[in-house]
Parts: C-alpha cells; structure tokens; sequence
C-alpha cells in the first residue's frame, strides 16, 4: 500500500469514496438529486482549489496500482473560508439565497471530513492506515486535538475510530441525521 496527496486525474475513484462516505449529504452540499448529480457535482468541487472538497485536501492509498481509499482532512477554522465556494455553488444551482452548510468541525481541531476504502480492499489496514496520515499530518502542522463524526448506527466505524483512541465528546446534527463528534488528542513533540 502506498499513501500520497491526491491528484485531479483521481477525482472519479476520490468523490466516488467521499459518496460513499458522506451519503445524503452529499445532495445537501451539491444541490443535486441523484448519486451520479452528487458524485459529478463533487468531482467539480475536487478539481477546484479552496473548497473543502479540493484534491489539496485528500490523501489516497493507492494499492495494485489502484485507488484502494482517501481520507479528506482540514482544520475546522478553516471550514468558513472552505465552505464559500459550495454555499456560492448552491446558491447558483437552486436559486436559494441562504443555503444550509451544517458546521461539522469545531474550530481548535484538525477535522477529518470523511474516510473511505472500496469494498473490494476492506480488511487490509487501510482505513488505519489513512488515520494515522491525519494524525501525522496534523501533528506536523502543530495541531493537538483530530475529530471526526460518525453517524448513530455505524458500529463497524464507530468502533474502528474507538480502537484508534477516539472517543466521542458531544452528539452533532448534521443534515438532519445525529452523529457522534469524536475526538482524539495528538501528542506534539
């Protein structure tokens, strides 16, 4: 397995995980109605700079040759500035002039956006392997707090984040569905 920042030519496999990952918000942050609308409308936003979902924010591990998972991160004070362009992109694909962007990470943390692995190279480390490239990273970048949220009902990754050492501090809405806010402290050296 190989780990390395994401490119543009990755963005089909890339928003295809984010998808995955991130479900019926997706439609909330694109405006779209349809997978194949959200996942289209996502890989537009990846090959954009300075929106949270940008290839800047992504690192994949790359197995076979292939895109095996991504993990997309950011520090929560700079969600706002990341989240302009899709509130400006909503605006102009639904008309509305005040659309909802949920706040999902806190500002004093290092916010793991989403996490996924392709089925077919589940089992095989990489999940973990992804969460500690976010840990590093945000050690590196002298951060000493990483959250991530995960949605009530997901055991498998609720567990996983768990025997990572997150531990979940608060319960967070987001686009109407409860998550569990989880956190982790990052030793800085």
């Amino acid at each position: 397995m190989k780990l390395r920042e994401a490119a543009i030519e990755d963005a089909l496999p890339v928003t295809r995980l984010i998808y995955e990952a991130i479900h019926d918000i997706a439609y909330q942050l694109t405006g779209e109605t349809t997978k194949e609308q959200a996942i289209a409308a996502l890989a537009e936003l990846f090959r954009m700079p300075g929106n949270r979902f940008s290839a800047k924010q992504v690192v994949v591990a790359e197995e076979d040759n292939r895109i095996a998972g991504m993990i997309l991160c950011y520090h929560g004070s700079e969600a706002d500035r990341l989240d302009a362009p899709i509130a400006e992109r909503l605006r102009q694909r639904t008309g509305n002039p005040s659309p909802v962007i949920d706040q999902e990470a806190d500002e004093d943390e290092y916010y793991i956006d989403s996490i996924a692995v392709f089925p077919e190279f589940r089992g095989r480390g990489i999940a973990k392997a992804l969460l500690q490239a976010a840990e590093e990273a945000a050690a590196a970048l002298g951060w000493d707090r990483i959250a991530l949220n995960v949605e009530y009902g997901n055991d498998r990754a609720a567990s996983l984040y768990r025997s990572a050492g997150y531990t979940p501090d608060k319960t967070i809405t987001i686009n109407g569905s409860s998550f569990y806010h989880m956190v982790k402290p990052i030793p800085l050296s």
